[in-house]
């Protein structure tokens, strides 16, 4: 279940890949200290280059940075900033290039600030990277949904199809980043509907529900369940 509605049906799995990003330095005062590397101006330097990495339109590829955190008061620098990063599209390698940008990204901003190493072979996922000024920077992934399709003949898909059919409720399948991603990636059948109802405004703080009409989409779980397990009659 995702969402609101009865006019989807998840079949074609979205994939994503979420990222934790976080920025460390020696901090201090915004005065006596000035010229002490700033983890909030070098994460920004980052989000700038990453930002300008091409995406694709087919397959289609998209990237946000949706939380940024850091600082402690106005007058002292920070010694730590981090950044929430979520790269979505229907290819893997297209997932995997802008990853890469995104680390490349972060190597530039913080290599500014010292002649350090960069990551060693095999650190990407895990350690974090230290410059001669101090500054490190660290990417932990914290989500990862792989893409995936339903057979278009999948028994799922056919079942309701046929309780659209009695239902008379009309519906079209979409691809979408849902729970159902995992099974759908490891072959086997699964979809994500809508629970009944209208919405709108996803994913801000204007995000609306209206319950009107919820019934048709609660028939239409409930006789979906019925018919899969194979009740008769």
């Amino acid at each position: 279940m995702d969402g609101a509605g009865t006019d989807t049906i998840i079949a074609e799995a979205l994939g994503s890949r979420r990222f934790e990003v976080e920025v460390r330095g020696p901090g201090g005062h915004s005065w006596s200290d000035f010229g002490v590397p700033n983890p909030i101006v070098l994460l920004a330097r980052a989000i700038d280059a990453f930002s300008r990495t091409a995406v694709n339109a087919v397959p289609k590829t998209t990237f946000n940075i949706g939380v940024i955190r850091g600082g402690t008061s106005v007058n002292s620098i920070p010694q730590s900033a981090t950044m929430r990063v979520d790269i979505r599209s229907m290819s893997s390698s297209e997932i995997d290039r802008l990853e890469n940008a995104l680390r490349a990204a972060l190597e530039r901003a913080v290599g500014d600030e010292g002649n350090g190493p960069g990551p060693r072979p095999g650190q990407k996922n895990s350690g974090s990277t230290e410059k001669k000024s101090g500054v490190q920077y660290e990417v932990k992934i914290i989500g990862s949904r792989p893409a995936g399709e339903l057979d278009s003949n999948a028994r799922i898909l056919r079942v309701l199809r046929a309780v659209d059919t009695h239902l008379r409720n009309s519906s079209q399948v979409q691809r979408a980043s849902t729970d159902a991603n995992i099974p759908l990636s490891m072959g086997r059948e699964a979809i994500a509907i809508g629970g009944g109802g209208t919405g709108g405004g996803a994913h801000t703080i204007n995000e609306w529900f209206d319950c009107t009409g919820r019934d048709l989409g609660l028939k239409r779980i409930l006789l979906l369940l019925i018919a899969l397990a194979g009740v008769q009659g």
